[in-house]
């Protein structure tokens, strides 16, 4: 079997990873510890982000006529790729933490929602809260007039209430 015919399945491998991905982003881990890698395998895995570390040529080849191509420009040095199906900005999110703790890890590029980004691209999606949090914003942005509202209404009938007794007392007296 020739060469190429071995590493066609992990060329594979990593066109499934990435297809249909939200966000692929291309990271350096270079000079980071086993515990640091640990730790930060960890939490990606906890956000729902896969991240492999493959060998530069066979990513070269999964992206090649792909949404990802232009990744293949960064392939050198020490690679891996974080690819979250799910929410769009978790990869970068998780990356630009570990990156302030960890000098070493930096973010090279990646592709969100199909759209290419060099690393402050990447730096600045990472910014951008879970899709969660925002919902959450929203939906307390929205409920706060309702709310304001109803406290409104019941200092009114608080109120009311306690002047309708003092009314009544004051005829009683006549």
């Amino acid at each position: 079997m020739a060469k190429v015919e071995l590493k066609q399945p992990i060329v594979d491998e990593i066109a499934g990873v990435v297809e249909g991905a939200q966000a692929v982003v291309l990271v350096n881990y270079s000079g980071l510890t086993v515990d640091q890698d640990t730790a930060f395998r960890k939490e990606m895995r906890e956000s729902g982000i896969v991240y492999k570390v493959y060998k530069n040529t066979m990513m070269h080849r999964a992206f090649a006529g792909t949404e990802f191509e232009k990744l293949a420009e960064h392939l050198n040095g020490t690679n891996a790729l974080a690819v979250s199906k799910d929410d769009a900005t978790a990869p970068a999110r998780v990356i630009a933490k570990y990156a302030k703790q960890f000098n070493k890890l930096e973010m090279i590029a990646g592709v969100i929602e199909g759209n290419y980004n060099d690393a402050n691209g990447m730096k600045a999606l990472s910014e951008i809260p879970s899709r969660d949090v925002l919902l959450g914003r929203l939906f307390g942005s929205m409920q706060s007039p309702i709310a304001n509202l109803a406290r409104v209404l019941n200092q009114i009938a608080e109120k009311d209430g306690e002047a309708a007794p003092a009314e009544e007392t004051a005829t009683a007296a006549e």
